[in-house]
């Protein structure tokens, strides 16, 4: 079988992957799990910029590929604003307790002949119970939807509608936890539901549905400066379409480390990263079992991060609010 055959295929099954998986798809989510969960902004007390770049079945001509920058940052109690109650009686008081996080994304992600290009605000809430902080997000954007070409012949009803670009509305809701030990979350994506209003009847079950992410990982500490921290990612939407990332990173002295995760849909993912000062690189390639793997290299994700803040020790931020 041919490539291009193969990509026909794959494209027959655009109607279905429209009404299902819809989000870009991330094999580094540890390293920046605030695109999946915006009650992440600010949560670690650094601000921070990110940048991914991943490309999907390397080999495949319009294979999938998404790129996006994010940054986020927690709004500090050194903040201040001036109080005024009189004319003559003004002070200064804390504008903040340090509970605020903020941050925004913009991301492209292109799969075949569909382009969805976005942005995201997004509004945090961070309280402490003892040692564990919890978290509260909520994010708002607007998304960019559009229908190019195709260079085969197909019957499909959203040809209808080639190159006809619509903006979409959406909501993200999400909660987190963590400590020095453990972090868990979970977050609600495309809480609109919102229809695409592509200009053709046969289309109106085109839709956006919710999406469900469960994140959760705990880390042990090992002798000589290594520490061990088993995760998963638990994705789910409301057309019972399931998913399951789970692994396990290994780290040395926080400043190398490389693991292993295994996807149900068949990938296996080894992953390598590094951190020089508040410069941090990840790698991750995904190793397909099935059948495409004989036509393709392979997917490669990239992802480059700065932390700007008190970065002696990972949790140090829990004395800093």
């Amino acid at each position: 079988m041919s490539k291009s055959t193969i990509w026909v295929i794959l494209f027959m099954f655009l109607p279905l992957a429209a009404r299902a998986q819809q989000m870009p798809l991330y094999s580094q989510y540890v390293m920046n799990a605030f695109m999946i969960n915006p009650a992440i902004a600010g949560s670690d007390g650094y601000t921070s910029f990110n940048l991914t770049a991943r490309q999907q079945w390397v080999g495949f001509k319009n294979a999938p590929s998404t790129q996006s920058f994010s940054a986020q940052t927690r709004i500090l109690r050194k903040s201040y604003v001036i109080k005024q109650k009189s004319i003559n009686n003004r002070s200064l008081k804390p504008s903040s307790k340090g509970r605020v996080g903020l941050g925004g994304f913009l991301y492209n992600d292109r799969n075949g002949a569909i382009d969805r290009t976005g942005l995201q605000f997004a509004y945090a809430y961070h309280i402490f119970a003892g040692e564990t902080q919890l978290s509260f997000g909520l994010s708002a954007g607007i998304f960019q939807f559009r229908v190019g070409e195709v260079s085969f012949a197909t019957d499909d009803p959203i040809m209808g509608s080639l190159n006809k670009v619509i903006y979409v509305p959406d909501a993200n809701l999400g909660f987190h936890m963590m400590n020095g030990n453990y972090f868990a979350g979970i977050s609600v994506n495309q809480l609109f539901q919102s229809y695409l209003k592509l200009g053709n009847r046969m289309l109106e079950e085109y839709k956006m549905v919710r999406h469900y992410y469960v994140l959760g990982g705990y880390r042990f500490s090992l002798p000589s400066d290594f520490d061990i921290e088993p995760s998963g990612l638990f994705k789910a939407t409301e057309k019972k379409a399931f998913q399951l990332d789970i692994g396990a990173r290994l780290y040395f002295r926080e400043d190398y480390w490389a693991g292993v995760m295994y996807r149900t849909s068949g990938d296996i993912i080894f992953l390598a990263g590094l951190r020089y000062n508040q410069f941090y690189f990840g790698y991750a390639f995904d190793y397909s079992t099935s059948n495409i793997q004989k036509y393709s290299y392979g997917s490669h994700e990239v992802v480059l991060a700065v932390k700007l803040g008190d970065n002696a020790r990972r949790y140090r931020w829990l004395n800093r609010y």
